[in-house]
């Protein structure tokens, strides 16, 4: 449940990631890494090449996996650059999971 979260500020924020992010199982790396750190959200590939998504909860677990999608990402990825725009804070999650969107 959320109440754990409760008192630490949750967070949306959406992403972009740049370079070669696709074909590489970096949305299914995306989704354990979140899943691990109890965020919730979702990744799918973009028709430009990119993988784009949503990321919620609490502050600093958010910050944590911006941090990993700037850096690290999947094994055989090669990250460029990694864009967050609209974060804003939140009452409540606004999903139930971290999906995979096709």
């Amino acid at each position: 449940g959320v109440s754990m979260a409760e008192g630490e500020g949750l967070v949306s924020v959406d992403y972009e990631v740049f370079g070669k992010v696709q074909g590489v199982f970096f949305r299914k790396y995306t989704q354990g890494e979140a899943k691990r750190l109890g965020l919730v959200g979702w990744v799918q590939n973009t028709s430009h090449g990119t993988v784009q998504g949503q990321i919620q909860g609490p502050a600093d677990r958010v910050r944590e996996l911006q941090e990993w999608l700037r850096k690290t990402g999947s094994p055989q990825s090669r990250i460029s650059q990694a864009e967050f725009i609209n974060e804003k804070k939140i009452t409540a999650l606004e999903h139930k999971d971290f999906q995979i969107l096709k």
